[in-house]
C-alpha cells in the first residue's frame, strides 16, 4: 500500500514539485511514496516538468483512509473535502501553521524560509540521499518561482543557498536567466479565460467566521491586464457569491516594478482598506512593495478578520 503526497488545492510549482522531491527522497528512505495533486496543472509548472522530462503527479482528490504526507499547506481550506478521514503522517511546509489537526504524532518539517523546496532540500542533505540531476532541476525551479527569482520579501539565504547547490547537480550555469524563461511563460494570459487566471493560484482560508480567496498573478509586464480588471472583477464577485465568500482578492504582480495592483471584491470593503491602510479606487489599489501573499497579505487579513 502506497503513502500519498501532495501539495494545497489549485497547485502550483512549489505544491507540484514539492510532492514529487519528497515522494523520491521517502521511496529512497524506505518507504513506499506516491505523488498526487489535487488540481491541474498552471501553466508554468507544466513548462517546468516539460523541459526537464519529469512525470506529472496523478490526479487524485479523494484520501479517506489514506496515509497521506501534506506539502506546501496545512490549512483544512486547502485541504481535500475527506482529509479527516486520512492519516496524515507528516506536513512540509512554509507557511503560516494552519487549523489541520492529527490524533497521532507526526513528522513535522515547517520553517520560514521562501519555498517548500527549499526545505525538502534539507531533508536531503539531513538524510544524506543524492539528489538527481532532472530532479534539482525542477526543483531549483519551483525556489526560483516561490521566491520570485530572489525579490520576494519571504526570500532567505538558506533558499538562495539551496538555489545555488541545485544548480551545481543540475547543471544550470545562469539560473537567474532560467527563472525569466520561467516568469515569461507564468506571464502568458492570452487564451485563458477569467476564471483560469483568478484560479492560477487561488488560495481559500477560514478567517474567523468568514471564508476569504485571494489569488495571486505574477507577470513581467502589468499591462498585460491593461484590458481585462473590469471582467477579471466581475468574475470575481461571481466567484465570491458561488463559494460563500466574504471576499476575494487577487494580486496582479509586477516583477520588474516589485509591486502589485490589488483587486478587490467584498461584502465590506472598508475591512480591506483598513487591513492595508489605504484606499480603494475603482475596487483596486497599486501596493508598492507588495510581492507576498503569505507576508504582505496574509497576516494583516488575519488580523483585521
Amino acid at each position: 500500500m502506497s503513502t500519498y503526497i501532495f501539495g494545497h488545492t489549485t497547485p502550483d510549482s512549489d505544491s507540484i514539485v514539492g510532492a514529487i522531491s519528497l515522494s523520491y527522497l521517502k521511496n529512497r528512505l524506505g518507504e513506499k511514496c506516491t505523488p498526487t495533486r489535487q488540481g491541474e496543472l498552471n501553466p508554468e509548472t507544466s513548462w517546468i516538468l516539460n523541459k526537464f522530462n519529469t512525470p506529472s503527479p496523478e490526479l487524485k482528490t479523494s484520501y479517506a483512509g489514506e496515509d497521506v504526507y501534506l506539502v506546501d499547506f496545512s490549512d483544512l481550506a486547502q485541504a481535500p473535502q475527506d482529509i479527516k478521514e486520512a492519516n496524515i503522517l507528516g506536513i512540509v511546509d512554509h507557511h503560516k501553521l494552519g487549523d489541520i489537526t492529527t490524533s497521532a504524532p507526526l513528522e513535522c518539517w515547517i520553517r520560514p524560509v521562501g519555498c517548500t523546496n527549499t526545505i525538502i532540500k534539507q531533508m536531503f542533505d539531513y538524510h544524506n540521499i543524492e539528489i538527481p540531476k532532472e530532479l534539482a532541476s525542477v526543483m531549483l525551479c519551483a525556489i526560483l518561482s516561490d521566491t520570485v527569482i530572489f525579490k520576494s520579501p519571504t526570500c532567505t539565504k538558506e533558499d538562495t543557498k539551496a538555489v545555488k547547490e541545485l544548480a551545481v547537480i543540475a547543471g544550470v550555469e545562469d539560473f537567474k536567466g532560467l527563472g525569466m524563461e520561467m516568469f515569461i511563460v507564468k506571464s502568458a494570459v492570452v487564451g485563458a479565460t477569467m476564471r483560469e487566471l483568478i484560479l492560477r493560484d487561488f488560495k481559500d482560508f477560514n478567517m474567523g467566521s468568514v471564508k476569504i480567496g485571494v489569488g495571486q498573478l505574477e507577470v513581467v509586464d502589468l499591462s498585460v491586464f491593461d484590458d481585462m480588471k473590469a471582467e477579471l472583477l466581475a468574475d470575481m464577485k461571481t466567484l465570491k457569491s458561488e463559494g460563500e465568500r466574504h471576499s476575494v482578492l487577487l494580486l496582479l504582480t509586477d516583477i520588474m516594478k516589485e509591486g502589485s495592483q490589488l483587486l478587490v471584491v467584498s461584502d465590506d470593503e472598508s475591512k480591506i482598506e483598513s487591513a492595508f491602510n489605504m484606499k480603494l479606487e475603482d475596487a483596486q489599489v497599486w501596493l508598492q512593495d507588495v510581492m507576498s501573499r503569505k507576508k504582505q497579505i496574509i497576516p494583516f487579513l488575519e488580523k483585521q478578520f
